[in-house]
């Protein structure tokens, strides 16, 4: 938490930060053009926000994109935000917010944690139920190859369908696959209005993608949730239900107990989203 700090008492790495707020997903050469800071000033401060995990970083082909971490915020909201009631906390409030509530300019989703874990207990956290139903309060059901159908189970309510499969899975490593169906009993079950069921019905299928990376005694999980639309409703129901649902995965393999609530209301928001 002191490198969250320390990264933030900084106005230039501050001001990077509200850049990728207002556009998320830039290149390097993107973030430079709108500061007044040379290339390798703002690289060192990247590096800076990356040790700090307030940024992380996905490559599509040759270019590398920045995007803001909601990771770290969530746990200095924790462990400050809820005990103290102070101006200087409020700018990380709001920011907060704006990483759990509102969707991004780019139409996806990045999410970086670190987790005391090893690769092989995350894989299974990730698609075992016996883990899945503690903390996310869903039950899935596949072979987990590549290619395989994926049945989901949640608040009672069984979603099957042919385009909900395994795109990759390479245990330890790599998991992906397409989200779910959005049913009438499912947004009934949910107290989804009509008007926002058919948003999410009618948007094309999105996916989730989970690499998982051993880093000395830890291991690095990267989230990345695309397919969307701009202007999804989807998408802004993940961007908020996401983040919790990563915190009580982590605080589950770390303590051995998920966030309370995580089995029911933590769950829908990713699902519902």
């Amino acid at each position: 938490m002191d490198e969250v700090f320390k990264a933030l008492a900084d106005g230039s790495r501050r001001r990077l930060l509200d850049s990728l707020n207002a556009r998320n997903g830039q290149t390097l050469r993107e973030l430079c053009a709108g500061l007044e800071m040379s290339r390798q000033s703002v690289s060192k401060h990247l590096a800076v926000l990356e040790a700090a995990t307030l940024v992380t970083t996905v490559w599509r082909g040759r270019e590398k994109l920045h995007y803001l971490n909601a990771a770290p915020i969530n746990a200095v909201a924790e462990r400050w935000i809820g005990q103290y009631d102070r101006r200087r906390v409020h700018a990380l409030a709001d920011l907060k917010r704006a990483l759990e509530q509102e969707p991004m300019s780019k139409p996806e989703f990045v999410y970086t944690t670190y987790i005391n874990t090893t690769p092989e207990r995350l894989w299974r956290a990730l698609t075992d139920p016996a883990f899945t139903s503690q903390y996310w309060g869903v039950v899935f059901e596949s072979d987990w190859k590549t290619g395989s159908p994926m049945t989901w189970t949640v608040s009672g309510v069984t979603m099957a369908d042919p385009e909900q499969v395994v795109l990759e899975a390479d245990p330890y490593r790599r998991l992906s696959y397409t989200w779910h169906t959005f049913t009438p009993e499912f947004a009934k079950a949910h107290d989804v209005e009509q008007e926002l069921y058919e948003k999410w019905a009618a948007e094309p299928r999105s996916k989730v993608t989970f690499d998982i990376e051993p880093q000395g005694e830890v291991v690095k999980l990267v989230v990345v949730h695309d397919g969307f639309e701009p202007g999804s409703a989807i998408l802004e129901g993940v961007s908020g239900g996401w983040p919790p649902i990563f915190a009580s995965l982590k605080t589950l393999l770390e303590t051995g107990s998920p966030l309370p609530g995580g089995e029911t209301g933590k769950a829908d928001g990713a699902q519902a989203g």
